[in-house]
């Protein structure tokens, strides 16, 4: 396998509840493809949320990852700290004039279709209203080489519309922050679930526009239940479990289309990355949104 010279690549959980199946194949991706192109692998914990996040949550995820053999190569980076970062980009944004209040509620864009329209961008005057901050996005095509899914491209204006950075609760927005931590920590590499793919052209928008580089991208597909769910904490996804590791790990590498022997059943989870990192292919990884997790786990 050829190497890939200052490779950065990270985990970026949410801590709203313990790892399941699906984020354990998700870490196990983009751990496995820092170490096969001998990069570095950081853990960054998504904590922007605190009325979503269980007192302790990002302590287990940390363990359940120490428990399956990964653990982050420098000091975990939480989001919580770095609020100052992202209002330094929300106020360069603002100050180019590329962003404008807005009071719309989830259900009006539904109603929309649920691509926004851009009604409150002509409002004349600041609202009284708890508002929401929106970034203008322009009329053309984002673009990329998905190193699992192929070439995407997705009209902003007419597949995504003008949306949101800063929340009206005063939060900020996922695509905002995570664009601001990629860039601060260096990542070159971006190897997460499918369900992320809609976002990405987004996030290479805002690197556009905040004069950032642009990561590679692969996502890999989503692992979904008996009712075609994708696995998650709002659809009662159970957590992985500490004392049957080496048979989930050996299915979470099955998953991204090695073939582990069955041997390697028996061996500890450290020795399965090892012989995972070895013949890892990112191109063998399955050219998929989903894969039932009744597949690999009974």
């Amino acid at each position: 396998m050829t190497k890939t010279p200052s490779y950065t690549g990270r985990f970026a959980p949410s801590p709203s509840g313990p790892l399941h199946f699906g984020s354990l194949v998700a870490a196990v991706a983009s751990f496995l493809d820092a170490r096969a192109n001998q990069g570095t692998w950081l853990v960054r914990m998504e904590d922007l949320d605190p009325a979503r996040e269980p007192t302790g949550a990002a302590e287990i995820i940390l363990e359940q990852l120490a428990d399956y053999g990964m653990q982050s190569d420098l000091p975990v980076l939480y989001q919580s700290q770095r609020l100052d970062a992202y209002q330094q980009a929300l106020e360069a944004l603002e100050n180019a004039e590329l962003c404008y209040a807005c009071v719309c509620s989830r259900q009006q864009v539904r109603a929309m279709g649920s691509i926004y329209d851009g009604r409150c961008k002509t409002r004349q005057h600041p609202p009284s209203a708890p508002s929401a901050i929106r970034l203008k996005v322009a009329d053309q095509s984002i673009k990329f080489e998905d190193l699992i899914q192929g070439h995407q491209a997705q009209n902003l204006v007419k597949e995504s519309g003008d949306f949101i950075i800063k929340r009206k609760d005063g939060l900020f927005a996922y695509q905002l922050a995570v664009v601001v931590d990629d860039d601060f920590q260096g990542i070159t590499h971006i190897i997460r679930g499918f369900d992320l793919l809609g976002s990405t052209p987004r996030q290479i928008y805002l690197q556009q526009l905040l004069g950032m580089p642009t990561p590679r991208y692969g996502h890999v597909p989503v692992i979904t239940n008996e009712q075609g769910q994708k696995l998650s904490k709002q659809h009662f996804a159970d957590p992985i479990s500490s004392t049957e590791r080496r048979s989930i790990l050996h299915a979470a590498i099955t998953c991204l289309g090695l073939a582990p022997p069955h041997q390697q059943l028996q061996l500890h989870v450290r020795e399965q990355l090892d012989w995972a990192i070895e013949h890892w292919d990112i191109h063998a990884i399955p050219k998929l949104t989903a894969i039932p997790q009744r597949h690999f786990l009974s």
